[in-house]
């Protein structure tokens, strides 16, 4: 019974101890004394894994003091607040912190940002980032189901830049063949997409998808609303026999994404002057003409490069007057 008792005497003090271990963090210059058993209750967040069972293989390691230095870039009011997730599951977040530097220090932790976990007064903030989250998935699905089919066929065209006008699923385009609408139209490709069309209704949606776009590695990005002609109204005849051609325009979405390697190159061409390699003095001896140094021509210089080059670098006859 004695030893009995002892061994949960021993049990107890252990259990004590356990519970009153603590951690100090430092985080924006601030100290923050805490148990690591609230974090290890939350094991797929990052000071879950980093105090959890295998603390000793972790990366982060305390300083000189023992203190843990985390967190690089989040005030330390901010992290005050998260602190309360550990503590209930709930972040509140008060009056003076906004939105998304909450949500950048809950993606930097692994904490879910969701209508669950954070509680605000500022609803319309909450939902904007929300929807922000929503919108990235959601056109990563209109990317790869709309939109990477269309540009797949003018790569195999040999074309390095797609523009995608965005229509309804009940637009109806109708050009008359005798009078064509205005050149440029011709060379845009059609996806009929009212849920796409509806996605790109709002200025944040179209700023959404320029960065999953960008993250793809494509360039020249522009994204917005132009008008679109569906069919002809009427023709006009001017003086001269001219005739005009009047369309009706609808505004819709338009998707314009670039992949060129050489991005730029492209639209304009180096024009040089060839010299010829004859001689001038046919009567030259073959031995002296070997063994004369033979000046080499000047680089050709590209007229938009030379007009790019500083005052000092060029020549004084390019100067304007």
């Amino acid at each position: 019974m004695q030893e009995h008792g002892n061994s949960c005497t021993s049990l107890n003090n252990s259990g004590q101890v356990q519970a009153q271990e603590k951690v100090t963090l430092v985080v924006d210059g601030t100290r923050f004394v805490v148990n690591p058993q609230i974090f290890t209750a939350h094991p797929d967040t990052m000071l879950g894994r980093m105090f959890g069972p295998g603390r000793e293989y972790n990366f982060t390691r305390p300083n000189e003091k023992g203190e843990y230095e985390i967190a690089e870039g989040i005030g330390s009011t901010v992290f005050r607040t998260v602190l309360d997730y550990y503590k209930t599951g709930v972040i509140h977040c008060p009056d003076g912190i906004s939105i998304p530097d909450l949500r950048d220090t809950c993606d930097y932790l692994c904490i879910n940002f969701d209508f669950n976990t954070i509680k605000c007064q500022d609803l319309s903030a909450l939902l904007h980032e929300m929807s922000n989250d929503g919108a990235h998935k959601q056109f990563d699905s209109y990317l790869e189901e709309l939109i990477v089919p269309i540009m797949v066929g003018s790569a195999k065209k040999g074309e390095r830049e797609c523009h995608i006008v965005v229509l309804t699923d009940d637009d109806v385009v109708d050009w008359d063949e005798d009078y064509p609408p205005p050149m440029g139209e011709e060379y845009s490709q059609i996806l009929y997409s009212s849920k796409l069309y509806r996605f790109f209704k709002y200025i944040e949606n179209r700023d959404v998808a320029k960065t999953v776009l960008k993250e793809r590695g494509l360039k020249n990005i522009r994204i917005g609303i132009e008008g679109y002609p569906t069919c002809k109204e009427k023709v006009k005849r001017r003086p001269g026999g001219r005739s005009e051609v009047i369309y009706n325009y609808v505004q819709r979405p338009f998707i314009q994404m670039s992949w060129e390697k050489e991005e730029g190159k492209s639209r304009h061409v180096d024009f040089q002057c060839v010299r010829s390699k004859s001689l001038t003095n046919l009567t030259v001896d073959e031995d002296v003409a070997e063994d004369q140094e033979v000046m080499p021509y000047p680089p050709q210089v590209d007229e938009l490069d030379r007009l790019k080059a500083p005052l000092s670098q060029m020549d004084p006859s390019d100067l304007p007057d």
